[in-house]
């Protein structure tokens, strides 16, 4: 049975009690909310579909971003830039609501802000990894909401086809190797082993020399690091064997000792670098550091390896994702037409 307690100028207690049921408290400004909740309770429990939602109604998403980053991110590959993606989410004011008044039009807000300031794919990744957060929540650590997965009643924006098919222009890698070279640092290695091997920026990055076998010509990368959480080997060739045996051993046995991130950074800096035959500017327009490892691809499809092959040594699971980081050139198939 219910009781409502006045409490003072615009609070009114609520509090049920039944057995077979966890005690229910709520407050409200006025007593006709206070007696339409005690009612709507009463008949949920009447009718054994009651959901208790007081945990659900104290915890904000701050708080279940924060959980997510440290018992569930952790868990996956490239878990550094999901929780960076976590933190982002954090900083805007749909982090402060508590998770059982999230709906559909709280997120459709946040997404609509979010496509002021970013592209969509962004946003298409933020909302994704959203809902995977109330997922979690809802099945995994017994979260009750109102209305089940918010993420369900939210438009996410349309992408269309974001499909790239950059590759390397002629004299554009002599120009990046120039510029990487006069920028310094491992940057020149990583951008000659990324186009040999077709190896992602995370899996350079987490490189081990422990994953190298020079006499064997061969890396062989744990599902750690890979993306697809399958251990992958990837051949290399005369020109990878020679950059490794370049580099310098680092004491904590990494190949590069530097982060994904950070390669991303260098590697803009470098195309902003690059100069033409003459010496003057002449930066490297659109260009992407993982638009190395389509070029890489192409290249072993124009050298006669077949799709199998390809993706034995790229990573690619289907045939349709390796697609879409190969275009191969007219040109250098009428070669091989003779």
């Amino acid at each position: 049975m219910a009781s409502i307690t006045y409490r003072g100028e615009y609070q009114w207690q609520v509090k049920i009690r039944r057995r077979g049921y966890p005690s229910q408290s709520k407050t409200f400004e006025s007593k006709s909310d206070a007696e339409k909740w005690a009612r709507m309770i009463e008949s949920e429990m009447d009718r054994g579909v009651f959901r208790p939602l007081a945990e659900s109604e104290r915890t904000t998403l701050q708080e279940l971003l924060e959980r997510y980053s440290k018992e569930v991110s952790p868990t996956k590959n490239g878990w550094e830039q999901e929780r960076s993606r976590l933190r982002v989410i954090g900083r805007y004011p749909l982090s402060e609501f508590a998770i059982a008044n999230i709906d559909g039009k709280a997120l459709a807000e946040y997404r609509d802000t979010r496509l002021r300031e970013v592209a969509k794919a962004t946003v298409v990744s933020e909302l994704s990894l959203i809902g995977n957060v109330f997922k979690v929540a809802i099945k995994d650590w017994g979260y009750v909401l109102p209305h089940g997965n918010p993420i369900d009643a939210v438009r996410k924006p349309k992408i269309g086809n974001n499909r790239r098919d950059r590759r390397l222009y002629s004299g554009e890698e002599e120009r990046l190797l120039a510029a990487a070279e006069e920028y310094g640092g491992m940057i020149r290695s990583i951008i000659i082993l990324a186009l040999e091997t077709g190896m992602r920026r995370g899996e350079l990055a987490k490189l081990q020399w422990k994953h190298v076998n020079i006499k064997e010509r061969a890396i062989h990368l744990p599902r750690e690091v890979t993306k697809t959480d399958e251990d992958r080997d990837v051949p290399l060739s005369t020109r990878a064997i020679s950059v490794l045996k370049a580099l310098p051993r680092r004491i904590d046995g990494s190949v590069f000792g530097v982060r994904a991130d950070s390669i991303t950074q260098a590697f803009g800096r470098v195309c902003k670098l690059a100069k033409d035959e003459k010496g003057k500017p002449s930066p490297v327009d659109d260009l992407r550091f993982h638009d190395l490892r389509h070029e890489a691809a192409s290249r072993l499809f124009e050298r006669g390896f077949n799709q199998i092959e390809v993706a034995s040594i790229t990573g690619h699971k289907t045939l349709q994702m390796l697609k879409r980081y190969t275009h191969l050139r007219a040109q250098d198939l009428a070669k091989r037409l003779g």
